[in-house]
């Protein structure tokens, strides 16, 4: 290993990250107490430049997903990253800050002797944090993850954002660990589908019959799309959009001067209006909003995404439903419930998703088929529910959020308390959507505001939106404005008002 000078100490802050270069490597630097700690300059998780971000609370956020590191010693906060960052060397002689080329060995709590066995259902993004976790806080016993689907777990947002769109191969969609990952970590990988969850007696059913006894299990089936329930729907070319297979298939018939129907303004469904438009195929929305949004982003920043997708070509419609799909085999046309027939090639229903828990007894159950869990993810003695099915205290209210970084954290969260912790969810929700090649970041989860303020430029897509109430932020969505992301992801963790955000953006 050989110690590089790479910049002054006085050049360097507490509150913000300094990146430099040795060879190729690019090296984050951040002046602590102590000195200096150095760390890998892109996230691992997708490879964003973490000096982009910002440092908060004692924490490396990332600028793009808003993973977390500690300052201190690089360890991962949350996710979605799911490793670590690797750390460097570094020396600071007479002001001046050598950094080596290798990176230190990696420090890894040694797993504990255990004869315990935990099982995860669901190799999502939930069941996939959550296993990581307990290898990484040091559980040695037997852990089993059932997985229904044949390959490994991989990143489902890629679907609708790039996938669709011709930007990446559904091959290529990013796995959420690498082929080897569970064997290394003695985790038994096991394809099967569940039938029968019992809490009561703390038991596994299989589809082949098979049943396994568990100490502790964790439930993260998430969601499956819901369908329409009218005449043709199990027609050819009539599509949802959740596994890869599901997208390989709807770009094996998408094609330039296509005719596309898009049934449902959900989030899914809009993205897959802006990636098949951009493959040159004529879109249309039946929507069930005037606005996109509005109930997340509320009705100005709702109101610009539909300027913009009509802008892009996109006929968004609000005066009819689909009443019937039409066709031999494949469906050629859609009869609307204004009577009008429309010819299409395809068409993706994006109409929302309901939990998958009907395996479940021995929990509550709500109204929309969540499972009831207590602050700690806690849905019965010895029995975790996270992510699209978890029902869970968010600000007093019983509340259930079909994000993907949310899932990763509860599965983390629940991985502490099943290895006896009993620490609360108090995380920042978080999501982003791709429209048209605007990336729209959302912090928090508003069930109500009194006042929206906005600033920068809406149509510009160059701007950040304060939800208030009461004079406290309760959400923030923005576009551009990615370090400020940063910052708030963490800094919203306790209450924020209305005057230090204001402060926030006039900084950043």
């Amino acid at each position: 290993m050989t110690l590089h000078p790479v910049a002054r100490l006085d050049e360097l802050s507490e509150d913000r990250a300094t990146q430099v270069q040795i060879g190729e490597q690019k090296i984050l630097l951040i002046r602590v107490p102590q000195g200096v700690r150095a760390y890998q300059g892109d996230c691992p998780h997708s490879g964003a430049p973490l000096a982009e971000g910002a440092v908060c609370d004692g924490k490396i956020i990332c600028p793009w997903h808003k993973a977390a590191f500690a300052v201190q010693n690089g360890a991962l906060c949350e996710p979605p990253a799911l490793d670590a960052l690797k750390s460097y060397p570094v020396q600071v002689i007479e002001g001046q800050v050598h950094v080596g080329d290798v990176p230190s060995e990696p420090s890894r709590i040694p797993l504990r002797s255990d004869d315990r066995t935990f099982v995860v259902v669901g190799a999502g993004a939930a069941g996939t944090a959550a296993a990581s976790a307990l290898r990484d806080k040091g559980f040695g016993g037997r852990l089993v993850l059932i997985d229904r689907e044949p390959a490994a777990g991989y990143d489902r947002t890629a679907l609708s954002k790039f996938v669709l769109g011709g930007k990446m191969p559904a091959d290529n969609t990013p796995p959420l660990r690498d082929p080897g990952f569970w064997a290394r970590l003695r985790v038994e990988r096991v394809n099967a589908d569940v039938r029968h969850v019992d809490a009561a007696h703390r038991q596994i059913e299989l589809a082949d019959g098979t049943t396994l006894a568990y100490d502790q299990a964790l439930i993260a089936t998430g969601a499956q799309p819901k369908a329409l329930d009218v005449s043709g729907a199990n027609l050819a070319n009539v599509f949802v959009l959740r596994s890869k297979d599901q997208a390989r298939a709807i770009t094996e018939v998408a094609h330039k001067g296509g005719r596309a129907l898009i049934v449902g303004d959900s989030f899914i469904g809009l993205e897959c209006a802006s990636a098949l438009r951009s493959l040159g195929m004529e879109v249309t929305v039946l929507a069930r909003h005037d606005v996109p949004f509005e109930k997340q982003f509320g009705t100005q920043v709702g109101q610009a995404v539909r300027r913009l997708h009509e802008h892009n070509g996109v006929v968004y419609r609000t005066d009819a439903q689909a009443q019937a799909f039409v066709g031999q085999e494949r469906v050629e046309a859609v009869q609307l419930s204004n009577g009008e027939r429309m010819a299409v090639d395809l068409v993706i229903v994006g109409v929302g998703v309901a939990p998958v828990t009907s395996l479940l007894t021995g929990v509550m159950r709500a109204e929309d088929g969540g499972i009831e869990v207590d602050a700690q993810l806690r849905a019965a003695d010895g029995l975790w529910a996270v992510g699209d099915i978890a029902r869970f205290p968010l600000a007093g209210q019983p509340t259930r959020i079909e994000h993907w970084r949310l899932a990763q954290q509860q599965g983390r969260l629940a991985a502490h308390n099943m290895l006896g912790g009993e620490a609360p969810f108090a995380d920042v929700p978080f999501f982003w959507t791709l429209h048209f090649g605007k990336r729209l970041d959302y912090l928090g989860h508003a069930s109500q505001w009194q006042e929206t303020h906005i600033d920068g430029d809406l149509d510009g897509f160059t701007f950040v939106a304060l939800l208030i109430n009461q004079e406290a932020v309760v959400a923030v969505v923005a576009c551009q404005r990615q370090a400020l992301m940063a910052l708030l992801a963490e800094r919203m963790r306790r209450p924020l008002s209305r005057t230090e955000a204001l402060a926030l953006v006039a900084q950043r």
